[in-house]
C-alpha cells in the first residue's frame, strides 16, 4: 500500500474525470427524454464540462503550487462528487447543465495536480513505470466510457452515470489521505486569476454564441454581440498576459513556429477525432433504433483502436520525432473521421467502423506524442506551462467542436426539414417527429445529410491541422533544446504537463 497506494489513489481520480468526458455520449438520447432538453441543452452538458476543465486548468495548477497539490486535489475529487450527486438528481436541462460545470471545476483541480503528485512520490523506474500505468488508465477510461455508459443508461438509468462517481470518490479520497504526501512547487509567483477570468470569459462567450447561432442565425443581434464580448475578452486576455509577471501562457512562445503547431495541432485534435461522436451517438439511437449499449459498442472501435495503437507506439516508435507522430496521427484521423461521412437513409452502424478503426490509428499516435512535442518546443523551464496549454486547447478543441458541428449538422437537415424539427431531430426527438407530416425515409435522410457535413468538416479540420503540424515543427530555432525531448525534462515535478487519451 505505501508504495503503489499514491499511484492507485491518483489514477482513481483520473479515471473518474476522464471516464466523464465520453461516459455521458451514450446516454444523450436518455437525458433528453428525461428532462425535455433541446439541442443546445445537450450540448452544453457535453461543452459545460469541457470548458470549465478548459478554462482553469492552468489557474488552478499554479494555484496548487503554492496551496499543496494534495490539498488542491482532495477539494476537487470532493467538488467533482457534490457536483456529480446534483447532476443525478437535475430536475431540468438548466440545473444539469450547472451542475455539469462545477464538475468540471472539480476536474481542473484534480487533472492540473495528478501528474506532479506522481512526481513527487516517485523517481528513477519506479516514475516510469507509475507514468506508464497512470497512462494506460487514461487511456482505457476513454475507450470504455461509452460501454460503461450505455450499461448504466439501459439499466438502472442515465442518472447512475453520475451516482457511480460518488463511491469512486470517497475511495480516491481515503487513499489520497492515506498515501500521497503533500507537495509544492518551487517559486512563490501570483496566481493569474485576471488571466483565467478573462480566458474563461472568451471560451464560454464563443462556445455560446456558435451554439445558438443555429437557432438564432450567425448574424442575429444576439449572435453578433456575443461573438464581440468573446473578441473583447480576447484581447484582454492577451493584455493581461503579455503584462502579467506569472502568465498563464508565455505568449512569446507562438513566436516558435513548433510551438504555435502543437497548439494547432491540440486544438484540432480533440475536435477531429471526437467532437462529432455525440451526434453519431444520438442518430445511432434515435434513429437507428440502437440501445445504449449497443451504440456504446458500435463506437468503441476508436478509442479501443486508440489505445492499442498508443500501447504499442510507445515501444516501437521511441525516438520517432513528435512532428512525425502528430502530423501523421492528425492527417489519419482527418481521413477516418472523413471515411465515417458516407451515410445515407438506409445506412446501418457498421457503415462506421472503418472510418472509426482510422481515425482510432491516428488517435493512438497522436494523443502520447502531444506532450513531447509541446516540451520538444520549449526551453525546459517551460514544461510545465507547455504541457498544461497542451491539455487547455485540447479540451478547447473538443467543447468548439462539439459546438460547430451541431450548428452544421443541423444547418444540413433543414433542406428536407424545418429549422424547428431539424434541431428536434438533432437533439434526440426522431420518435416525436415519427407519423407526422415528415416520412421516415425522409427523417433517416435528413440525419444522414447532416452527420455527413459535420464528418466531412471535422475530417479537413484534422487534415489540415496533420499538414500544419508537419510543416511549422521542422522550425526549432526557439528551442534551445534543439528540439528534442528528455525523460528527465518530460517528468519533472514541477507543473508536471498532463497527457490523456481524451
Amino acid at each position: 500500500m505505501r508504495k503503489w497506494g499514491p499511484l492507485t489513489a491518483v489514477c482513481l481520480g483520473t479515471f473518474m474525470l476522464l471516464i466523464d468526458v465520453t461516459i455521458v455520449v451514450v446516454a444523450l438520447p436518455d437525458m433528453a427524454g428525461a428532462l425535455d432538453a433541446s439541442l443546445p441543452d445537450l450540448q452544453w452538458v457535453i461543452d459545460g464540462y469541457a470548458l470549465a476543465l478548459a478554462a482553469l486548468l492552468l489557474g488552478i495548477g499554479a494555484a496548487a503550487d503554492r496551496l499543496g497539490r494534495r490539498r488542491v486535489h482532495l477539494a476537487g475529487t470532493g467538488l467533482f462528487a457534490a457536483a456529480s450527486l446534483a447532476c443525478g438528481l437535475a430536475t431540468s436541462p438548466a440545473l444539469l447543465v450547472a451542475a455539469r460545470g462545477v464538475q468540471g471545476v472539480g476536474a481542473a483541480a484534480m487533472f492540473a495536480t495528478t501528474l506532479p503528485l506522481l512526481g513527487s512520490v516517485y523517481q528513477g523506474k519506479q516514475r516510469s513505470v507509475a507514468l506508464g500505468l497512470w497512462g494506460a488508465v487514461s487511456g482505457a477510461a476513454a475507450a470504455i466510457g461509452p460501454v460503461v455508459g450505455g450499461l448504466l443508461t439501459e439499466g438502472p438509468g442515465w442518472r447512475w452515470i453520475f451516482f457511480v462517481n460518488l463511491p469512486v470518490s470517497v475511495a480516491a479520497v481515503w487513499l489520497t489521505r492515506r498515501t500521497v504526501p503533500e507537495s509544492r512547487g518551487a517559486g512563490d509567483g501570483r496566481v493569474d486569476w485576471a488571466g483565467t477570468v478573462t480566458f474563461a470569459l472568451f471560451a464560454g462567450a464563443a462556445t455560446y454564441a456558435v451554439v445558438r447561432a443555429g437557432a438564432l442565425g450567425w448574424t442575429s443581434p444576439r449572435t453578433l454581440a456575443t461573438f464581440a464580448v468573446a473578441a473583447v475578452a480576447l484581447l484582454a486576455f492577451v493584455v493581461v498576459e503579455r503584462r502579467a509577471a506569472h502568465p498563464l501562457i508565455d505568449l512569446s512562445l507562438f513566436r516558435t513556429p513548433a510551438f504555435t503547431g502543437v497548439m494547432a495541432g491540440a486544438l484540432a485534435f480533440n475536435a477531429a477525432a471526437f467532437a462529432v461522436l455525440p451526434y453519431t451517438s444520438i442518430w445511432l439511437q434515435t434513429v437507428l433504433g440502437l440501445s445504449p449499449v449497443q451504440a456504446g459498442l458500435a463506437i468503441l472501435p476508436l478509442a479501443a483502436v486508440a489505445f492499442v495503437v498508443s500501447a504499442a507506439a510507445g515501444r516501437l516508435l521511441h525516438g520517432v520525432r513528435p512532428r512525425l507522430l502528430i502530423g501523421t496521427g492528425l492527417v489519419l484521423i482527418g481521413a477516418g473521421t472523413m471515411a465515417q461521412g458516407i451515410l445515407d437513409a438506409d445506412s446501418s452502424w457498421t457503415a462506421l467502423v472503418p472510418g472509426l478503426v482510422l481515425a482510432g490509428v491516428g488517435t493512438g499516435l497522436v494523443a502520447p506524442a502531444l506532450a513531447g512535442g509541446a516540451l520538444a518546443a520549449v526551453a525546459p523551464e517551460r514544461a510545465g506551462m507547455a504541457g498544461g496549454a497542451v491539455n487547455t486547447f485540447r479540451q478547447l478543441g473538443y467543447a468548439f467542436g462539439v459546438a460547430v458541428f451541431g450548428t452544421v449538422l443541423t444547418s444540413r437537415m433543414t433542406g428536407p426539414l424545418t429549422g424547428e424539427q431539424a434541431h428536434a431531430l438533432a437533439g434526440g426527438g426522431a420518435a416525436a417527429l415519427r407519423g407526422g407530416p415528415v416520412s421516415e425515409q425522409a427523417l433517416r435522410s435528413a440525419f444522414a445529410s447532416g452527420l455527413d457535413s459535420a464528418a466531412l468538416l471535422a475530417g479537413a479540420v484534422g487534415l489540415v491541422a496533420g499538414l500544419a503540424v508537419l510543416v511549422l515543427l521542422r522550425e526549432r530555432g526557439g528551442s534551445p533544446r534543439g528540439g528534442q525531448d528528455t525523460a528527465g525534462d518530460r517528468h519533472r515535478p514541477e507543473r508536471e504537463p498532463v497527457t490523456s487519451a481524451h
